[in-house]
């Protein structure tokens, strides 16, 4: 354990933290979400590659049936008249990449109940100035469109009047049930309440919603990248601190070859000086002269005090030559 206690310094405790978090928000947030997009795309393209093939339904046998859901991109027909005066305009559209309006309007069945229909989008080149916006066909029609959700509620996107028409910033049947103060019937589409949107050549109809390409998109592949980024983080902490162990461990192993070298002078110093002392201090062994072989002082010779070396080792002959050589002189 005392081989770890390097990941409590700030450095690797941060380091880990935001490794955990990161892969915590893999795998909750960011992986949900993308996968969850492509679920709900792939199933749109479902309800919408059915309902080309399926053949519109009557509005009335329509709301009639309890069991309806997932009914968004439905076809349906439905038989009535415009409500005169009802033309409510929706704000910040595109229309082949140039600022635009929704244009929308109520439309009153044979029974009396009451739709909200898109009419479709009105260019508006300038960006600035409302485009001619002429009024639905009047009389009774027969009208053809597909089922759309209500988007919901902008917040902090108000209804307003301008230019003489009524705007808002998103189609939701209940806002715009208030805006009219009609009371609209929300088409069932299994959540929010619906509402009906015009394909081509029907009658009040401008330029129609384009139906959404059917492509799934990369939200798959997105949704396992975060899910391999959320393992791999862990892994990569993982190599890294088996790296940092490794390396210590590396240095510890080559710490005594790299101070033996240092210390042997300095062992091999302190036991050799001990010896040269010894040897400096110690008398060295002279061999005992006889009593005949002292010299005796002669008269050219002067005492001195000086302390006079005496040789280690020297021969008979030597000794004889000193004293009977001196003598003769």
């Amino acid at each position: 354990m005392r081989r770890l206690t390097f990941l409590l310094r700030p450095s690797w405790a941060i380091l880990a933290v935001v490794v955990v978090a990161f892969a915590y928000l893999c795998f909750t947030v960011l992986a949900p979400w993308q996968l969850g997009k492509n679920i709900s795309t792939s199933h749109r393209n479902n309800l919408i590659a059915d309902s080309v093939n399926a053949a519109p339904v009557p509005v009335g046998q329509f709301l009639a049936d309890p069991k309806a859901k997932d009914t968004e991109w439905r076809q349906i027909t439905a038989t009535g008249s415009y409500v005169p005066g009802s033309t409510v305009l929706e704000r910040l559209q595109r229309l082949d990449d140039k600022p635009a309006y929704g244009v929308l309007a109520e439309f009153r069945l044979d029974d009396g109940r009451t739709l909200l229909v898109d009419r479709g989008l009105v260019g508006a080149p300038d960006g600035s100035h409302l485009p001619t916006i002429t009024d639905p066909p009047a009389g009774q029609q027969h009208i053809q469109g597909r089922v759309r959700k209500s988007e919901g509620v902008i917040p902090g996107k108000e209804p307003m009047t301008q230019d003489g028409f009524r705007q808002v910033y998103s189609i939701d049947t209940t806002q715009l049930a208030t805006v009219l103060d009609a009371p609209l019937t929300a088409i069932p589409t299994g959540g929010a309440g619906g509402y009906l949107q015009l394909s081509d050549d029907q009658p009040g109809v401008f330029t129609p919603q384009p139906l959404p390409q059917l492509d799934a998109g990369p939200y798959l592949s997105y949704g396992l990248q975060w899910i391999a980024f959320g393992v791999m983080a862990p892994l990569g902490l993982g190599y890294f601190v088996y790296a940092e162990i490794r390396e210590r461990r590396r240095e510890r192993a080559e710490a005594p070859k790299d101070s033996g070298p240092a210390t042997e002078p300095a062992t091999a110093a302190t036991t050799s000086t001990p010896r040269a002392a010894t040897t400096a201090v110690l008398p060295v062994p002279t061999p005992t002269a006889a009593a005949d072989d002292v010299p005796e002082p002669t008269e050219s010779a002067p005492a001195t005090t000086e302390p006079v070396a005496v040789p280690q080792v020297r021969t008979n002959a030597q000794r004889l030559a000193d004293r009977y050589g001196g003598m003769r002189r």
